[in-house]
């Protein structure tokens, strides 16, 4: 870790700030190392079930720092890990992206790469490379037109217009919005509310939403099925099941 991403872990959440509100906030080579290193312990640490990335300065990413690309050619991927150490190999937690002020170009692509979205009603997204003669080839391509309704996607993509938080809530990019200011307070929100459940179910969960988008209808439980047999019989289910007829909050045991 560096000044350049800061980690406060709360309740089980850690929160990842990208801390370059001067340039705010693009990513240049040692911030995505650095949040390689945040993501790394986000998955390793036990007593942490969930992530939230955010910006801070009010505004959530800039993208890739053109600055630091035009004067040296450096490009902010890590091995492996992709664009900001992130968009390549996401982490295997749940990871809510908390939206101030712009996501734009590899910033989008941070907000798209994470699993849940809660925005200020202000924000704005967007995937301008190619007003700059590029292409979002950090996951804005691959992931924006599974998120959004086919022909608005290639709005985005081919105007390189900004959409407003409002409008991708509409759509359903957008989790939930929230005032102006509340976006990680929003956040926050969502996460306790996933932090109550199995942490070995809701990564499993997510693991398997991942993996199924391109399983076809024929073998797609046969696929599922040796993904998902631990579940069922881990300690946590028991406890879940036991809390139930307890009428009592379930103590996990993440096993």
């Amino acid at each position: 870790m560096s000044d350049l991403i800061t980690v406060e872990v709360t309740d089980g959440i850690q929160i990842i700030t990208i801390n370059r509100p001067e340039a705010k906030n693009a990513i240049n080579l040692e911030t995505a190392v650095a949040m390689a290193a945040a993501l790394d312990q986000l998955d390793s640490r036990d007593d942490v079930r969930i992530g939230i990335l955010t910006g801070g300065g009010g505004t959530f990413s800039s993208g890739m720092d053109l600055k630091a690309f035009a004067k040296s050619g450096q490009r902010p991927y890590v091995e492996g890990r992709g664009f900001a150490g992130l968009n390549e190999k996401p982490p295997k937690k749940p990871l809510i992206a908390a939206v101030e002020g712009y996501a734009l170009a590899g910033g989008c692509e941070m907000a798209l790469a994470s699993d849940l979205i809660v925005a200020a009603s202000n924000a704005k997204f967007g995937l301008p490379e190619v007003k700059r003669g590029l292409v979002a080839g950090a996951g804005g391509l691959l992931r924006l037109p599974r998120r959004l309704p086919y022909h608005i996607a290639m709005e985005v993509i081919l105007t390189g217009e900004m959409l407003t938080a409002e409008r991708a809530y509409s759509f359903g990019l957008v989790n939930r919005l929230t005032e102006p200011g509340g976006a990680l307070a929003g956040a926050l929100e969502l996460a306790r509310a996933i932090v109550e459940n199995g942490p070995m179910a809701v990564q499993t969960a997510k693991s398997i939403v991942a993996q199924a988008g391109d399983w076809d209808q024929e073998g797609m439980f046969d696929r599922q099925r040796p993904l998902i047999a631990h579940i069922f019989t881990s300690a946590d289910a028991k406890e879940g099941a036991t809390a139930f007829a307890e009428k009592r909050k379930p103590v996990w045991q993440g096993k």
